[in-house]
């Protein structure tokens, strides 16, 4: 199991905490932001495909935002997708 930490930008959300296991999600917590919400959404994420996750949240835009939350946790797992191929 691996360990990943992204810094959102443009959330309130202040850090991510992946643990992620081969291609699937294992746990998220997230630091900061909307934490009924968060957590919520770091639950349904258990379990998922990485590249599922991120065809699902990317692109999902918070109220006049150019981003989100799930927009911004999508951009930390091509990230890592990105980091674990090179």
């Amino acid at each position: 199991m691996q360990t990943f930490e992204y810094i959102p930008t443009g959330v309130c959300s202040r850090k991510f905490i992946f643990e992620i296991e081969g291609d699937k999600i294992k746990d998220l917590k997230v630091i900061g932001g909307c934490n009924g919400n968060l957590k919520g959404v770091s639950s349904l994420l258990k379990g998922m495909d990485i590249n599922e996750v991120i065809t699902r949240l990317k692109d999902i835009h918070c109220g006049n935002k150019e981003t989100s939350c799930p927009d911004q946790i999508a951009r930390a797992l091509e990230d890592y997708v990105t980091h674990v191929e090179s």
